[in-house]
């Protein structure tokens, strides 16, 4: 699913100031900037939650988000290689019944 217009973290932080300072109101930001609603309140919610902390790139810092990431990927693998087997299964009956090696 392709993704929206990005914006920069510093174009975050300005509207979180000027709604903090009540230069604006959501409403007319949203109107001004083309912005969702949901995505303003997405925004706030996170602003509310990390300060000025908000809209940094996360990165996996602690060992165990790596690890927790390493283990999603081997899963995935593994699924992958299951339906790659069925698949190979699958189209090897449908050629012997055809009698086309």
């Amino acid at each position: 699913m392709p993704r929206g217009r990005t914006f920069s973290r510093e174009f975050k932080l300005e509207l979180m100031h000027q709604l903090a300072s009540g230069a604006q109101r959501p409403a007319q930001m949203c109107r001004e900037h083309g912005l969702a609603n949901s995505v303003l309140s997405r925004w706030r919610h996170e602003y509310a939650e990390r300060g000025e902390g908000a809209f940094a790139p996360q990165q996996p810092n602690s060992e165990e988000a790596l690890h927790r990431r390493i283990a999603e990927l081997e899963r995935f693998c593994g699924q992958l290689a299951l339906e790659n087997q069925a698949l190979k299964k699958g189209l090897g009956s449908m050629t012997s019944r055809s009698g086309t090696p």
